[in-house]
């Protein structure tokens, strides 16, 4: 029983991780990449739909992210929904392409994005703490029903707390990654 509530734990955690490592993906850093426009949604006939699921992405430099619309009818909705996008860039149509410059960050607009990262990280923490407290949670109830011993409830938090403290270090490794990532010039 222990076990099971663990390995629960541990997948809700795994989940959180990728989660947040997700999210930092789409922060952009001073290289492009094509996760940058996942989160960007097309009017496709009435219908928003995710830019990768009209057309593929690519980068055809290491300033540039190139988008090929399937539909070629699509390159004005795509590139009016780039425009629209939080991203702060501004797409071109060339041919039956449209191209996204990305433009070099500025130092305000690093450390605007680092303090959005921090804040995605400790998102992430508060959430990993909230897996730890329902773990516990359903080991008193265990405890609760006699189903284990007080003996059994101590070790199973004592490992609920290392499996916590684990991935709260990869959560901080990860933002530190992120940080300095960001922070390259």
């Amino acid at each position: 029983m222990i076990a099971d509530v663990k390995k629960s734990a541990e997948q809700k955690m795994q989940k959180t991780l990728e989660a947040l490592k997700t999210d930092f993906s789409k922060v952009r850093s001073g290289r492009p990449h094509t996760g940058l426009l996942d989160h960007v949604m097309v009017d496709y006939y009435g219908t928003p739909t995710p830019i990768n699921q009209v057309a593929n992405i690519s980068l055809p430099d290491a300033r540039t992210i190139g988008v090929v619309p399937w539909d070629k009818k699509m390159l004005n909705a795509i590139e009016k929904a780039i425009r629209e996008s939080e991203l702060g860039v501004n797409p071109m149509t060339v041919g039956e392409m449209v191209r996204v410059p990305m433009p070099p960050l500025t130092e305000e607009r690093r450390r605007e994005l680092t303090k959005i990262v921090k804040n995605e990280a400790e998102a992430a923490r508060v959430a990993m703490r909230n897996i730890r407290r329902d773990a516990n949670a359903h080991m008193k109830e265990l405890l609760k029903e006699k189903q284990i011993s007080e003996d059994d409830d101590r070790r199973g938090q004592e490992e609920i707390q290392k499996l916590t403290d684990r991935y709260i270090a990869e959560v901080d490794k990860s933002l530190q990654a992120k940080e300095a990532e960001l922070m390259a010039v």
